[in-house]
């Protein structure tokens, strides 16, 4: 038995076999979730949430705990891009919260315990989560309902448990101010329950359940994207070789077009040039921005809004509650274009800032449109790439992956995005304007590690990447 983290990770992503729940078996189970569990999720007017109101002072959004989160107002001025000052509102939820998932082995072969659950703004009501998702308000009790099942094991210090993986990760740059969770897996060498609405999975699994639209939720997609695998000799522990062309680019560390020092020079020039001045302001000072009964929303009906709804969820620490939810004007398209490059997949990586980023600049996928009409061309600046992902047949391109995957569902309500991977010939140009770079996946799992590199997208469209 080999006990190296990177060989039982890796193991788990190759194995697709599960004796205790199958994929098929699976997909029965999470639709029996759906039907059994009660929920209604229904649009209110703001003046019919409880616990929430709009500040006398300065229109702030608000629980009345001060905890939880609330829609504020910022204003936003930068030399980044064509537009160079603006002001919106934004979520402000300065807590840390848990993503937490409990991995055990079993039989030599590791295996993740996961959740099947509904959030508010879930568009289809169940999607499978950590074994832990919760902010510091949930697991505190601030909502007076009962402890999140499971967070002993992550808050306690215990002699069965070790840490595998501990991260800190951002959110959504463009909706959140500078917000964080501790991206964490733990090992469990002790027997542990499995309670309702938990299963066991391998990582093959999840990822093959990856390549279905909106099973595997935000959370749960942005922790497995940190996974290390370890190198080519790690490939050889297991005793199978490498046909994975994905699988080669996670393992490789020595045909990058770009040497770690190269890219490291790269970011530390774009986080340098670019400025970006962030105030908070009250919600009601924020220009270009409307507020009726129901939403908060632009004059232009583009990029979100702010809705309230009543939520009523049978199995959650409370069964009923109102809370606001940001609603996107549309769904966006989130690509990576890859290319082989030395033999290896080299993924084209974007410098992308946005108002919330906690270090300015974060990296982004190859194409990244949330806001704007991006189909007709009216976005607030060209999308660089775009043609590419639109049509790629037309332009000698393969799409190795799509899928639409939703955003986070206690915070988005029913958004999802379209997830690519879009595969270039020998006709594109290795050379690309400045605020792109090559990576392969192991360059780009290097920056995983460290806090504020990847953005939340870049790492939820790696984690559809495969391997069997």
């Amino acid at each position: 038995m080999n006990n190296s983290l990177t060989y039982h990770f890796l193991k788990s992503a190759l194995t697709l076999d599960n004796p205790f729940l199958s994929t098929d078996e699976f997909m029965n189970w999470i639709e029996e979730k759906k039907a059994n569990v009660k929920h209604k999720i229904t649009p209110i007017k703001f003046s019919e949430m409880s616990n929430w109101g709009f500040n006398d002072v300065t229109g702030n959004l608000e629980h009345d705990s001060g905890k939880f989160f609330s829609i504020e107002g910022i204003s936003v001025e930068t030399n980044w891009g064509n537009v160079k000052e603006w002001s919106q509102p934004i979520i402000n939820q300065p807590e840390i919260g848990f993503l937490g998932i409990i991995t055990k082995k079993i039989d030599d072969v590791l295996y993740f315990l996961m959740q099947a659950k509904i959030e508010p703004g879930n568009i289809n009501a169940v999607q499978l989560s950590p074994t832990l998702q919760a902010t510091k308000s949930n697991y505190t009790q601030v909502h007076k309902g009962s402890t999140p099942l499971y967070l002993e094991y992550f808050l306690e210090e215990r002699e069965d448990v070790t840490v595998l993986l501990d991260q800190l990760q951002s959110e959504q740059g463009a909706r959140f101010l500078k917000k964080r969770n501790r991206n964490i897996i733990i090992e469990v060498d002790s027997d542990i329950e499995v309670k309702e609405d938990f299963c066991w999975l391998t990582l093959g699994q999840i990822k093959q359940l990856l390549t279905h639209d909106n099973i595997i939720n935000m959370d749960t997609r942005t922790v497995i994207s940190g996974i290390p695998y370890g190198n080519l000799e790690t490939l050889n522990e297991i005793g199978i070789s490498n046909n994975s062309a994905f699988l080669n680019s996670e393992l490789d560390g020595s045909n990058a077009l770009y040497s770690i020092e190269s890219i490291i020079s790269w970011i530390t020039k774009h986080k340098s040039f670019a400025e970006l001045e962030v105030k908070q302001i009250p919600l009601k000072s924020i220009t270009d921005w409307t507020k009726d009964e129901l939403a908060i929303y632009h004059k232009d009906k583009k990029y979100f809004s702010v809705i309230a709804v009543r939520a009523e969820i049978g199995n959650r620490e409370v069964h009923s509650w109102t809370q606001p939810l940001v609603k996107s004007a549309q769904e966006g398209i989130i690509a990576f274009i890859i290319k082989k490059i030395n033999g290896v997949y080299h993924f084209l990586v974007q410098a992308k800032l946005e108002s919330g980023n906690f270090d300015i600049i974060e990296l982004a996928p190859t194409v990244q449109c949330l806001t704007g009409n991006y189909r007709k061309g009216e976005s607030d600046y060209k999308v660089e790439f775009l043609d590419y992902v639109l049509n790629p047949e037309i332009n000698n391109a393969i799409v190795k992956h799509s899928s639409f995957q939703s955003e986070e569902g206690g915070r988005f309500f029913e958004e999802q995005n379209k997830n690519m991977l879009i595969e270039v010939g020998d006709d594109f140009d290795v050379n690309v304007s400045e605020k792109y770079i090559w990576m392969t996946l192991n360059q780009i799992k290097t920056f995983i590690k460290f806090n504020n590199y990847l953005n939340i997208q870049s790492r939820s469209l790696l984690s559809v990447i495969k391997f069997v």
